[in-house]
């Protein structure tokens, strides 16, 4: 497959599922005491993750997730070359999307309840930097652990992969939304952070490093972990 349409999937991908999910976020809020709002926008990512494997995973992998993208590389699924690019496609996408969002919701005066445009914060570990680098090191890694497993031509899963996927970040959603607001996903935590700066709010740039450095971290760790698990004796 040509790397420039691999690269548009990857950026019209990760757009969506920042417009789906933080859209969705933004519209029903994220507060876990009154529920609907939190499990809405679990089952947002979740179910928009399940739609990008399904349409543009047979393109480029449907990864529209620098860390799924690093752990992709890691384990020998892609060159240097394409992961650079992946990644820069994603960030596009995020941010384009985060505007996208901001422009709407701008326009039409509907009410931001988030009050960040989705974006990830640590007010629920009260700032602790340390907790919040180890709930997003464990979720990435967990998730892109199950990536790995489930789209390696050892253990095939056929047709259900991008289900498997999908509720899998669903319930990832669900046990980090009242923690960190949920990233394993840099791009996805950029974008949003970015374009609220752009806009006044520069609360979550502050804190963006963690929503980076920490997915990052726990797609490595996945990578390493599955290249033990498959490696032949």
């Amino acid at each position: 497959m040509n790397s420039t349409k691999k690269y548009i999937a990857e950026c019209i991908g990760t757009f969506t599922l920042v417009f789906i999910g933080c859209g969705t976020a933004m519209l029903v809020g994220c507060d876990a005491a009154s529920g609907c709002g939190y499990l809405l926008t679990a089952l947002a990512f979740g179910l928009a993750i399940v739609a990008l494997a399904y349409g543009v995973g047979n393109i480029s992998g449907g990864h529209v997730n620098p860390a799924v993208s690093l752990g992709v590389f890691l384990t020998g699924g892609m060159t240097g070359k394409d992961f650079c690019g992946y990644v820069i496609s994603q960030v596009i996408g995020a941010t384009l999307g985060s505007f996208t969002l901001y422009g709407i919701f701008t326009l039409g005066g509907v009410k931001d309840m988030t009050g960040g445009l989705g974006t990830n914060g640590l007010g629920n570990v009260n700032g602790n930097v340390a907790a919040g680098f180890l709930v997003e090191i464990i979720l990435t890694f967990l998730f892109v652990l199950l990536i790995l497993g489930v789209t390696s031509k050892k253990f095939s899963h056929g047709s259900f992969g991008g289900l498997i996927i999908g509720l899998t970040l669903t319930a990832i959603h669900i046990v980090g939304i009242g923690l960190t607001g949920t990233s394993v996903n840099p791009a996805r935590s950029f974008g949003p952070a970015l374009v609220a700066a752009i806009t006044g709010n520069t609360d979550p740039i502050a804190v963006v490093y963690v929503f980076i450095i920490a997915p990052l971290i726990g797609g490595a760790l996945a990578a390493l972990c599955h290249n033990y698990f498959v490696k032949e004796k």
